[in-house]
């Protein structure tokens, strides 16, 4: 298959090599000279813009780090439709599910068939293969990108027809993630200031009920201060937000997220929105007055 990308971002390389392991061609396209070529050296073919792409491809796949980004390029595919038909456009970026009904509904008129599949798992599982990824929107389009997605993902989950489906329940996923983090490092730092050896609380806690996927799989990022960047806190603290607006819409209360979106806000305005989201650590270390990890020895 023949399988064009818009956008070659943290995750988005890792598609690219997933499908051109799998034997699909790839024809990449992006706004950043250095990842065209970084694609190029892959084994991937740098499309010089998005037409090329179009006329190439027998599905597009977005993995685009903005809802407005998606948007944009949603209209520049709608407008050039008729270059390949039949055209089938999956996108695998968070925009929320505003912004996947107005792109489904804008791609539709231009008769271009499209699937909204967020995914989730982070770069680690997007390398190996072993993203989730909650795709929605009609079953024909589904059937049609199993292979795309079979090439990135271990759990697929079909949700049904509504394009909205699956980007709500990536917001769910985000929030609730941002949440159990900002919390993890709020107590990892009061143990921390106790005086409790932070690799022996990491060790316990990974072993007793706190624990969760930030504190087995994100947390030594934080113990050894190399803050590896996989999500950056900038894009996390956009998915939270876009899912308390999701929640606004739908009269659900969400106290404590709301409160994980003030401390990403702090981070933010910390100097922190370009590194890994659980950067947001030193935030709160900044105002206990005390470290976690190495750099407390």
């Amino acid at each position: 298959m023949d399988i064009g990308l818009v956008g070659m971002g943290n995750i988005g390389r890792h598609f690219m090599a997933r499908w051109m392991a799998q034997g699909h061609r790839v024809f990449v396209h992006d706004t950043r000279a250095q990842a065209r070529e970084e694609a190029t050296q892959a084994g991937a073919i740098a499309a010089a813009n998005l037409v090329d792409v179009l006329a190439n491809a027998q599905v597009i796949a977005l993995s685009l780090p903005l809802p407005t980004v998606v948007r944009d390029v949603a209209e520049a595919i709608a407008a050039a439709a008729g270059v390949r038909d039949p055209l089938l456009v999956v996108d695998l970026s968070t925009t929320g599910a505003q912004t996947t009904s107005e792109v489904g509904h804008l791609l539709d008129r231009a008769g271009v068939a499209f699937l909204s599949a967020p995914v989730s798992g982070g770069t680690a599982a997007a390398a190996q293969g072993l993203l989730t990824v909650m795709a929605a929107g009609p079953l024909a389009a589904y059937e049609r990108a199993r292979p795309v997605l079979d090439a990135v993902g271990r759990h697929i989950f079909y949700l049904g027809e509504d394009v909205r489906l699956g980007q709500t329940l990536k917001l769910i996923n985000n929030t609730l993630y941002a949440s159990a983090m900002l919390a993890s490092c709020e107590a990892l730092v009061c143990g921390a200031k106790a005086g409790l050896d932070a690799r022996t609380m990491l060790d316990v806690i990974n072993r007793s009920s706190g624990r969760c996927f930030a504190t087995m799989e994100r947390m030594q990022g934080a113990l050894d201060r190399s803050f590896p960047v996989r999500f950056t806190t900038e894009l996390l603290r956009k998915d939270v937000q876009l899912g308390l607006v999701a929640a606004g819409e739908l009269g659900v209360p969400m106290h404590v997220s709301k409160a994980a979106l003030q401390l990403l806000d702090q981070a933010v305005a910390d100097g922190l929105g370009e590194a890994d989201n659980i950067a947001a650590i030193q935030s709160i270390e900044r105002q206990a007055g005390a470290v976690f990890g190495a750099a407390a020895a």
